[in-house]
C-alpha cells in the first residue's frame, strides 16, 4: 500500500510511526526539533490521516506498508521509530527485516499482546471506535457541533481533542473521517495483538540499538514485561520519561528529542 507521507530535516533517514487514531503530523514538533540530525520520514499508517483504507489492518499487513515505504524512498537502512500501534509495528518491521534498521525507538507500548492484561484499555478503544462510527456528519458544521456530541460518551477532553483532528472539511463544506473507524472495529483484536512471548526456540534480534521509552505514569509498557523483552532484543536499553503518561511526545517533548539523540550516538 502507498502511504501518505511528510518529509523534513537532513542526517540520515529516520521514520516515525504515530498511534493509533493519530497521523504523520502527531510527531511533526518532534520532526522539526531534529531536523538538523535525521531526515525524518513521517508516514500516515494505512486506514489513518491521508492514507489508502483497506479492511485488513493488522501488524504483517501494517510492516509491510513500511517496507513497501522504505524500497520506494531508496532506503537501504534507516532508523525507525513507533509509539504505540506504530511502535509494535515497528517491532513487527524489526522482527523481519533486521538488517535493514540502524536503530529502533519504541515509544510507551509493549511488545506483547495486550488482550487480557489491560482489558481497560480495551474496551476504552471500543468505545472510541463506536463512538466515531455512531456519530454521523451530515448535518454537522463545526468541529465544537462533534465534540457536542461524543462529549457524552468520551469524558477525557484530551481523548475528544485527539479524536476532533481527524476531522477533515470537505470542498463543498461537509465534514468526514479520515480515520477508517469501521475497518479498525472490525480489526481492534489484531491491533490489541503482538510478538509472541519468546520460548526456546527464539532468535534474539540484533546488530543495531534498541531503546524502550516508558511514561512515568503509563502502564502500557509494563516492567515486567523487560525480561522478555531483552530475550528477543539483547541490547535493549529502557528510559522512563518522567511526568508523562501514554502520549510522551506531548507531555515531555524534550525528553523524547534526548532520546532521538542517544539513538543515533549510540
Amino acid at each position: 500500500m502507498k502511504l501518505y507521507c511528510r518529509k523534513s530535516g537532513k542526517g540520515p533517514p529516520l521514520i516515525i510511526l504515530h498511534a493509533l487514531y493519530g497521523s504523520s503530523d502527531n510527531w511533526m514538533s518532534v520532526a522539526r526539533a531534529i531536523s538538523s540530525e535525521y531526515t525524518v520520514y513521517l508516514p500516515d499508517l494505512r486506514n489513518h490521516g491521508l492514507s489508502p483504507h483497506s479492511d485488513i489492518h493488522d501488524y504483517n499487513a501494517l510492516s509491510d506498508d513500511i517496507d513497501e515505504l522504505a524500497r520506494e524512498l531508496n532506503l537501504e537502512k534507516f532508523f525507525l521509530a513507533g509509539h504505540s500501534m506504530g511502535g509494535k509495528t515497528a517491532l513487527f518491521y524489526a522482527r523481519k527485516w533486521p538488517e535493514k534498521l540502524e536503530g529502533l525507538l519504541i515509544a510507551d507500548i509493549s511488545p506483547f499482546p495486550a488482550k487480557g492484561r489491560r482489558s481497560r484499555e480495551y474496551r476504552l478503544h471500543l468505545e472510541i471506535l463506536r463512538t466515531i462510527n455512531e456519530t454521523g456528519l451530515s448535518e454537522i458544521s463545526s468541529r465544537s457541533d462533534v465534540e457536542n456530541l461524543i462529549s457524552g460518551k468520551i469524558s477525557s477532553g484530551r481523548i475528544r481533542g485527539f479524536i476532533l483532528k481527524n476531522l477533515q472539511r470537505m470542498p463543498d463544506g461537509k465534514f468526514r473521517w479520515k480515520i477508517n473507524a469501521p475497518a479498525l472495529l472490525r480489526n481492534l483484536d489484531n491491533i490489541m495483538d503482538g510478538l509472541p512471548r519468546p520460548d526456546g526456540s527464539s532468535e534474539p534480534v540484533t546488530g543495531f540499538p534498541v531503546i524502550f521509552l516508558k511514561g512515568e505514569h503509563s502502564d502500557y509498557l509494563p516492567d515486567d514485561d523487560r525480561s522478555d523483552i531483552l530475550r528477543i532484543f539483547p541490547s535493549a536499553g529502557f528510559e522512563t520519561i518522567r511526568n508523562a503518561g501514554h502520549w510522551l511526545n506531548a507531555d515531555n517533548p524534550e525528553a523524547v528529542i534526548s532520546a532521538f539523540s542517544a539513538l543515533r550516538d549510540h
